[in-house]
């Protein structure tokens, strides 16, 4: 007897709210916003991604800005968008060199205009679980990187969380699998979901690490830990995991279908195709791209910069009359 086949869940149908959430605050603003891109590397992706940026952005109301520089050029020129008033969000399309420098480079676009939330003040928030920017008032939002955050999108709208639970623990019981470490990526997605209750193997290139909540919730902070030994491979921990997500950058790259038990969701978030067409006879619920989600959440990120932006200057404005 066959099996059914599960459902494909395409990126623009879980965007859609997210959409039209920032189609109604650009309306609420008196100004148009800017987003500016900085590219400069040869990657296909990355100018694929930037052209689809640029047509959402558009669509939704905001004006993007791409500027193609020669890598050695690129500082120049994300120190000049800091400075530029009329640009309200940064984001530049790494990697570039590949090493320290992106690192370099990811701390020096401005926190009140890093719409991908790669600096260290965000990455430090999201790693303690901090939500907020100003305690304890908490008017402010941090931001939360965009692809990581959209992902977690995604698995709200697939079910994963489970509503019935508290918020903040509503993975509770869930295993994951994210086949991807970068620290764009792969590992604040494993410390978010981590965060909220599941339990999740990180593999990467070199081994595989598991990432849970402390026992101490009031610490705010996951556990990491190396996975050793015979039982933990990916061929012994696929097919024990609820979910199955990917971003491994290589058209050579598959997933290997035998691990995908029936019923498992199953996410890619690489601009490569990490899944074979078996896959849909397989999962549950499959989403093989996650693009449009991230954008959408990169402009919601974005509104959220203009938000604390003008929360700060009405504090100001209050210090300043009293």
């Amino acid at each position: 007897m066959s099996r059914p086949a599960g459902r494909t869940i395409l990126a623009s149908t879980i965007a859609k709210p997210f959409q039209e959430e920032v189609i109604s605050a650009v309306k609420k603003l008196n100004f148009k916003p800017t987003l500016v891109g900085l590219l400069a590397n040869e990657d296909p992706a990355a100018k694929m991604y930037a052209n689809w940026t640029s047509k959402t952005c558009e669509s939704l109301g905001f004006n993007y800005k791409l500027i193609e520089v020669n890598k050695n050029e690129l500082e120049t020129s994300l120190i000049k968008a800091n400075r530029d008033d009329d640009v309200n969000g940064i984001m530049v399309y790494f990697p570039v060199f590949g090493d320290k420098q992106d690192q370099y480079l990811q701390q020096l676009i401005s926190p009140e205009k890093d719409v991908e939330g790669l600096n260290f003040l965000y990455y430090h928030n999201l790693y303690h679980n901090v939500r907020f920017l100003d305690p304890p008032r908490n008017q402010q939002k941090s931001i939360l990187p965009c692809t990581p955050l959209a992902m977690v999108k995604i698995l709200e709208y697939l079910g994963v969380y489970n509503k019935i639970l508290p918020y903040g623990n509503r993975l509770y019981g869930k295993k994951i699998l994210v086949v991807n470490r970068s620290e764009i990526v792969g590992r604040p997605l494993a410390a978010l979901l981590a965060n909220d209750g599941a339990t999740v193997y990180s593999v990467d290139i070199n081994n595989i690490q598991q990432f849970t909540r402390g026992d101490d919730l009031s610490e705010h902070r996951h556990l990491v830990v190396d996975l050793n030994g015979d039982d933990y491979t990916v061929e012994k921990l696929a097919p024990q995991c609820d979910v199955i997500i990917t971003g491994v950058p290589s058209e050579n790259y598959k997933f290997p279908t035998n691990l995908v038990r029936h019923g498992t969701i199953v996410i890619n978030f690489s601009s490569s195709k990490n899944f074979d067409d078996e896959i849909k006879q397989k999962a549950g619920l499959y989403v093989p791209s996650i693009g449009k989600v991230t954008i959408a959440i990169l402009l919601r990120n974005l509104i959220r910069l203009i938000d604390n932006k003008k929360i700060r200057a009405n504090e100001a404005n209050e210090e300043t009359s009293r």
